[in-house]
């Protein structure tokens, strides 16, 4: 009896597998349903091994490193060689070492007290700056921490970027920085702010290229004057004095850039 209920039901399954399809049902969508996809994405393709370049072969040839990495080993990124390595801290630990005001980007010396020859002059807590933000400058300048953050943030976010396009700053040449005087060396006038530590005087700018724009011979000329122009007024703000070669005969050839204080706020010409 087992037997032939078997044979039987192997008989109905005949018909019902042949009537199969070659691929299982989708259920039907809802209505109001969207059917929804994958979709392909970068991060699902599979990247595409490329042959190694002269250039890539030579560098791992110098740094004894292989030049190609088969697909039967792990991918590393390449190791830097130590001499690289070393030059790098060794750069970083001199940028450490030279740093002042509490800025890495500030790069001088600590000087301290430094006396004045006439009531009036002189200052605590001096540093002398040989560059900020990367950029050198063309002698050591003394001045106040105060002084020096503002210089470090003009340069970063106005010398740099305006003159991005006339080749790019490295150098600003400095005319005067701390010097016991009066206003203009006028007899009788009041102590500058050079000679408190808080002033310095910028004359010219010196490119990449080789390349140097003056205050007074490209001032209201062209790009290089543009430049300078931009320069001039995004200095209002990080100092409270500027004065340039619209503000009277005493600055025609350079800008002049103090942290002087006023209740009214900025004084820039």
């Amino acid at each position: 009896m087992k037997r032939l209920s078997a044979v039987a039901l192997a008989l109905l399954a005949g018909p019902v597998l042949a009537a199969a399809p070659d691929t299982s049902l989708r259920p039907a969508l809802r209505g109001g349903e969207v059917e929804a996809t994958v979709p392909v994405t970068p991060s699902r393709l599979r990247p595409v091994m490329r042959p190694p370049s002269e250039q890539m072969v030579s560098m791992a040839a110098r740094a004894d490193l292989p030049a190609f990495v088969g697909l039967s080993q792990s991918l590393r990124p390449w190791l830097r060689p130590r001499v690289v390595e070393e030059q790098a801290m060794a750069k970083r630990r001199a940028r450490r070492k030279g740093a002042i005001c509490g800025n890495l980007d500030i790069q001088g010396e600590k000087i301290g007290h430094v006396p004045g020859r006439i009531k009036g002059c002189g200052f605590n807590k001096a540093v002398s700056v040989r560059s900020v933000s990367g950029i050198k400058l063309s002698r050591p300048a003394t001045m106040d921490c105060n002084t020096a953050e503002a210089l470090n943030k003009w340069v970063d976010k106005a010398v740099i970027p305006s003159f991005k396009n006339r080749g790019g700053v490295i150098e600003l040449r400095v005319a005067a920085h701390y010097a016991c005087r009066t206003r203009n060396n006028q007899p009788g006038a009041r102590i500058s702010e050079h000679g408190k530590g808080r002033a310095i005087d910028i004359s010219a700018f010196t490119m990449k290229n080789g390349n140097v724009i003056t205050v007074a011979g490209d001032w209201g000329k062209g790009r290089n004057g543009k430049a300078l122009s931009q320069a001039h007024k995004n200095a209002c703000g990080p100092f409270g004095t500027v004065l340039g070669p619209k503000a009277d005969r005493h600055h025609r050839d350079h800008f002049h850039l103090d942290t002087a204080s006023y209740r009214s706020g900025p004084y820039c010409r």
